[in-house]
């Protein structure tokens, strides 16, 4: 999916979503046109992130529990 589709079944900016990839939270490719595309489980990945930050989680502490 790309990445504003998988912005809007998560319910989160497409801006995060960059952040997170570049933080190494969220793993994507590049289509051939250099869109980016994530996989089905990347809507898990992001709903388990967003959960982690409301629990009071940082994003150190999330990327090692994902590692």
């Amino acid at each position: 999916m790309t990445i504003g589709q998988l912005a809007q079944r998560a319910g989160v900016a497409t801006s995060a979503l960059r952040f997170y990839e570049a933080e190494g939270l969220l793993a994507g490719s590049r289509s051939a046109g250099g869109h980016r595309q994530y996989p089905r489980h990347a809507l898990r990945r992001v709903a388990f992130i967003r959960a982690a930050q409301n629990v009071g989680l940082t994003l150190p502490q999330i990327k090692a529990t994902l590692a």
